[in-house]
């Protein structure tokens, strides 16, 4: 008689192919980008996930509701400009806001090391509930777990977010199209190269801070305003470069960009030579892109940049309907070139 084990579905990944995508760290690569697509859409497929989005969107009797989860992982637990908890408020906040939501309400759930000292917890712990009131959301929910020192890093957070529609545009990646602008709200890297600059020991003439903020109000604005906007997505894990390809490829589209246009700070340009990174690929916490129909460029600048989260808001690509699924960019010099998806994690344990 046959087992049930001999009905199990082969693993669509042999371990022979990626013997090393168990170990990787975080997310935001063609490794992670891979496993997604090949394991985890086909295990759970419904029309909500294949929408491969920052959050689902729900219609339960008439209202709509923006529903997301993230973990965080980030190393060290403090760093300039933030800390593992107000950056688990707002990365949870700013997936709610990408799907057009307003943020209202989380659960966060702690696996705390043995060990951990309380002044490190009570320090966390403060600054996400000041993240929370900044970002107007309450956390409603939560749990914790503890495990044996060695086996948790000090402290993993958990947050799920739910939040409300409370308008009739659809912001999703198939409704980019040919023609679209694609506006950035500001400058790139500050998030990666914060937590990069502790761990390396690197020294400044002025410290650079993490870019960790709630997106929420600015996308209202724009919402408020009546833009139609296509699409949203902030520039997490993997960079403005990752965003941009798992849009490309999500929408069957071709995303140009022009690298001038992209606003890099010096500090942060001079981290990345010396670490031998590429700022397109290093993490934001507070940076979003947004597509938008030409028409409403100007508009939408003006909006962003009398917000304090868009100031140096700057349009930098378009979206044409020629090689779908690929990113190119126009470098400083002129040269046209590809820009892929990271094949491993440039920065692990970045959020």
């Amino acid at each position: 008689m046959e087992s049930e084990r001999d009905f199990t579905p082969q693993c669509p990944i042999p371990l022979t192919e990626y013997p090393h995508i168990l170990l990787a760290h975080g997310g935001g690569g063609e490794l992670m980008h891979h496993l997604i697509e090949k394991m985890f859409l086909p295990a759970f497929r419904n029309a909500l996930l294949d929408a491969q989005h920052d959050g689902a969107v729900l219609d339960l009797e008439g209202i709509r509701l923006a529903f997301t989860t993230d973990s965080y992982v980030v190393h060290p637990l403090v760093f300039p400009g933030g800390t593992i908890g107000d950056l688990a408020i707002n990365g949870t906040v700013n997936d709610l806001a990408m799907c057009g939501a307003r943020p209202l309400f989380l659960s966060a759930g702690f696996i705390l090391e043995e060990g951990l000292p309380m002044e490190t917890l009570w320090h966390i712990v403060q600054s996400m509930q000041r993240a929370a009131e900044r970002a107007k959301v309450q956390l409603v929910t939560g749990d914790t777990k503890v495990v044996d020192k060695g086996k948790g890093d000090g402290l993993f957070i958990n947050t799920t977010g739910i939040g409300i529609i409370e308008h009739n545009c659809l912001i999703a990646p198939h409704r980019v199209q040919p023609g679209d602008a694609i506006l950035l709200n500001g400058d790139i890297g500050r998030h990666g190269i914060a937590i990069m600059a502790v761990r390396e020991g690197l020294a400044f003439e002025s410290p650079i801070e993490s870019d960790t903020a709630p997106l929420a109000d600015l996308v209202l604005q724009l919402l408020q305003a009546g833009i139609d906007v296509h699409c949203l997505r902030d520039l997490t894990r993997g960079g403005l470069a990752s965003a941009l390809n798992e849009i490309a490829r999500a929408g069957g589209v071709h995303i140009h960009i022009e690298e001038s246009a992209i606003p890099v700070c010096e500090d942060v340009r001079g981290a990345c030579e010396i670490l031998g990174l590429d700022p397109l690929y290093v993490a934001n916490e507070g940076r979003l892109v947004a597509f938008i129909g030409p028409t409403d460029v100007e508009r939408v600048l003006t909006i962003m940049r009398a917000h304090p989260l868009g100031a140096d808001a700057r349009l930098i690509g378009r979206v044409t309907d020629d090689d779908p699924g690929l990113v190119t960019m126009t470098s400083a010099i002129g040269a046209r070139r590809v820009v892929d998806m990271l094949s491993g994690e440039q920065l692990p344990r970045i959020c």
